[in-house]
């Protein structure tokens, strides 16, 4: 019989229902955790990654990854990174036990949602969505996976509750902790909604947050070692796929490399001229993807725990924030180098920034419409909106709730569903009513 993970406790496996003095989940055969997991995956904004744009737009290439796809990826290498930390070949593997460990479905599950809340046409989506927004709350893609784990995942005609998580699945998606009106100017990212304080003190358990943390960016970077392991995961996951990705969309070829490297954006050291080399060379060779795959396993490998030096006001309450992970500084600055180069000649590209132009049009004219027909100073006109979205609206209080309202709806929809809408309201030559979300 499997003994007991005494990583954790009941404070880590209490989910937001009972917090909040609502029935605890039934018993069942699986951990709270395993619970976590596979409400995630038979969840429809799961789902819906498989339409979301990661660095290409949704079905205009075959092969290429897909925000689905990218999020699998992310939970295989977190739950690797979970077992290698085991392993007695890991330098910090003494710190756990066969009784005492980072549970992997957590972190999957924690890994599997880090994207749910991503908008249609990617960042491109994301950084529209902000600034329709900014006079409203802001929006920012972690709060918003927050936001449906914890609001909307579930929600039906009556209940808008979410899948009520875990406190250690909620507190590990939270990359970010600082409220929106706690910057001293409205940011473009980096922070969580001010009507999700009560999920926040539901992490914490109502503790007063010492003030320490409140400078600068502190609270952003105080996270569970969960949410630094899905946070290496996805940045080891994007930094190697979007550079394979770019290769085999033409994107990235030797001779814009090489072009890019004599622009001064790579230092004269022996590293880096090495992971040119070494990238150009599987290029050359078609031997790219296999490569990479194989720094999949260098980046796990680069993996350790720490217990913290310092003590901080949640050690008391959880083992969850007496570790955090460190990663060899070759492996993050290897990682960086790609991101570097991924943003430089694919993202920065005319063809990539054509897709910014469109996100733009396309998300301000549907909120324009929602807007002026749902949430203007005169009488709504015409029903653009499905039913559920507009029952929302017209219950909504006050201004910034109706704009989230719509914000919620355009962040859902997928890359077709977002173009096939717009075509819908503004192509004259289009009247597809097949889908109707």
């Amino acid at each position: 019989m499997k003994s007991q993970n005494r990583f954790y406790s009941e404070f880590d496996t209490q989910t937001l229902q009972a917090a909040s003095g609502e029935a605890a989940r039934p018993g069942d055969y699986r951990s709270p955790f395993q619970i976590d997991r596979d409400r995630l995956i038979h969840s429809h904004a799961f789902r819906k990654l498989q339409s979301k744009t990661q660095v290409f737009l949704s079905g205009e290439y075959d092969f290429y990854r897909t925000r689905l796809t990218h999020s699998m990826e992310v939970a295989q290498i977190g739950r690797s990174i979970c077992q290698f930390l085991r392993a007695p070949a890991c330098a910090s593997h003494a710190l756990l036990a066969d009784d005492f460990y980072i549970d992997g479905d957590l972190v999957e599950a924690v890994c599997l949602a880090h994207d749910l809340g991503h908008p249609p046409f990617g960042h491109s989506g994301e950084r529209t969505l902000q600034e329709i927004m900014r006079a409203h709350g802001g929006f920012e893609g972690n709060a918003q996976t927050l936001r449906l784990l914890a609001d909307t995942i579930f929600e039906t005609e009556s209940d808008i509750r979410g899948m009520q998580p875990t406190r250690a699945l909620a507190d590990g998606v939270l990359k970010y902790k600082k409220l929106y009106h706690e910057f001293s100017k409205p940011p473009q990212h980096h922070f969580i909604y001010d009507s999700q304080r009560a999920h926040r003190d539901f992490v914490f358990d109502g503790a007063a947050i010492p003030e320490e943390l409140h400078e600068d960016e502190a609270l952003n970077k105080f996270k569970s070692v969960e949410c630094q392991i899905m946070d290496w995961a996805d940045d080891t996951a994007y930094s190697l796929n979007d550079i394979v990705d770019g290769v085999k969309a033409g994107f990235l070829t030797i001779e814009r490399i090489e072009a890019w490297a004599a622009r001064g954006n790579v230092e004269a050291d022996s590293l880096r001229e090495r992971w040119l080399d070494t990238l150009i060379d599987a290029i050359r060779r078609d031997r790219l993807e296999s490569r990479f795959a194989r720094r999949i396993g260098h980046f796990v490998r680069a993996c350790r725990l720490r217990e913290r030096e310092d003590e901080n006001f949640m050690m008391g309450r959880t083992h969850r924030y007496r570790f955090e992970l460190l990663v060899d500084v070759e492996a993050e600055s290897e990682a960086l180098f790609y991101k570097k180069m991924a943003n430089d000649i694919i993202f920065e590209s005319p063809q990539l920034q054509q897709i910014e132009y469109k996100a733009r049009r396309v998300l301000f004219s549907l909120w324009e419409a929602a807007w002026e027909n749902y949430a203007g100073h005169g009488e709504r006109r015409i029903k653009i909106l499905p039913p559920r979205v507009a029952r929302q609206l017209l219950t909504a209080h006050g201004t910034d709730e109706k704009a989230r309202c719509i914000c919620d709806w355009l962040a859902g929809l997928t890359d077709g569903m977002i173009v096939r809408t717009y075509r819908r309201l503004f192509d004259p030559e289009f009247g597809s009513i097949r889908d109707l979300s």
